[in-house]
């Protein structure tokens, strides 16, 4: 498609004619893709997951997980279990809360073997800008917890998203690793508005805006500078009474780009760091940010590798797009061959793949290798 190389995707069906276990199968894969060569003797190696929501069951198991961990132990690497904050203000808004509800989901230490670090600090607020110099933004705010990492796996859950139509390792990444007030400028064009009846005069806006746009007015209540704000989405994190709300005004179009760009900044310094591990299996209609899972729209199909995060995510969709929809699902009458993201959601989720093969991220033409 753009003159690039076809990029290697490595896939393990559910069904192991062999009978081998899925967990040993799906590590087996990221030795494929180049695991090894990605880790240098003691790297301290990210590894980018979503631990869930309470009560969601879509997430990447912590058996797999764990067996992750020790290939990249073997490898010389030191692994830690990360994410960033949430935007809104579930059980994952704040390190301390986020830790908890790890753990709740079985992210101990006894399990996966690995620390935990929540990758933006305790309030979603320790990033650094990285120059992108995307169609939306010129720098991302990524956390610094990854930016400041040797190399990173990132494992991914396949499902589908309500604002972006698919989430895949791009999502993960990119939405994934920035800060709380990146998610704010990724959901919207934002311009705070505060809710008077909810503010507190505090002051945390006022000392987190970084050009100084809010200060406490006559009426104690903060007051924005609209000629000074350029929408950083800072005050949306700071405020510990959602007085200044989250904003999500924006296309599924532009929210894919600017989901791109932010993996750009994730990816900066990284080049031949980064191997990615997606599990096609349980693939919901919705995120897994929601404090339920509802049922698979397909069959489990498999788990995929690469270097390549463009490659994986296409092979991803299509392997989607290829199975049964099935029965009493969201799935239900959409055949093979039908787009099931695009028909579910009424969004083309594929925009991001696009817009991150132009900024050269990776290829969507690939090469899927079948390995039992």
């Amino acid at each position: 498609m753009s003159g690039r190389p076809r990029a290697k995707v490595w896939f393990a069906p559910v069904r192991s004619p062999g009978k081998k276990s899925m967990v040993t199968r799906a590590g087996a894969l990221l030795e494929r893709a180049g695991l090894a060569e990605a880790i240098a003797d003691d790297d301290l190696v990210a590894v980018k997951l979503h631990f869930g929501e309470e009560g969601n069951t879509g997430f990447v198991r912590p058996i797999f997980v764990r067996d992750v961990v020790a290939r990249i132990k073997t490898a010389g690497g030191k692994p830690f279990l990360t994410d960033g904050n949430t935007l809104y203000r579930g059980q994952r808004a704040n390190a301390v809360d986020h830790l908890n509800c790890a753990l709740h989901n079985g992210f101990a230490y006894a399990t996966v073997e690995a620390p935990l670090i929540i990758a933006d600090g305790l309030l979603g607020r320790d990033a650094c800008d990285v120059p992108v110099h995307g169609k939306h933004f010129e720098t991302v705010r990524i956390a610094s917890g990854v930016v400041n990492a040797d190399a990173m796996v990132v494992l991914t859950h396949v499902k589908g998203h309500e604002a972006t139509g698919f989430g895949g390792a791009l999502k993960n990444v990119g939405m994934g690793l920035g800060s709380r007030s990146a998610k704010q400028r990724m959901h919207a064009d934002f311009e705070p508005e505060v809710d008077a009846e909810k503010c507190t005069a505090c002051g945390q806006c006022v000392r987190w805006c970084p050009v100084d746009a809010i200060a406490t007015g006559p009426d104690r209540v903060a007051v924005v500078d609209y000629e000074t704000c350029y929408g950083c989405g800072e005050c949306v994190a700071a405020c510990p009474f959602s007085a200044i709300a989250t904003q999500w005004k924006s296309t599924p179009d532009a929210i894919q780009e600017k989901i791109v760009e932010h993996v750009a900044g994730a990816l900066a310094g990284k080049d031949g760091k980064v191997v990615y591990l997606s599990f096609v299996t349980d693939v919901s209609p919705d995120c897994d940010c929601w404090h339920f899972s509802d049922a698979a729209v397909v069959p489990d199909i498999g788990v995929l590798a690469s270097t390549d995060p463009v490659a994986i995510d296409e092979a991803a969709y299509d392997l989607v797009k290829a199975a049964p929809g099935l029965a009493g699902t969201r799935g239900e009458g959409l055949g093979e061959g039908v787009d099931k993201f695009r028909e579910i959601s009424g969004i083309d989720g594929t925009k991001a793949m696009a817009y991150a093969e132009e900024m050269g991220l990776g290829a969507r033409d690939y090469e899927l290798k079948q390995v039992d």
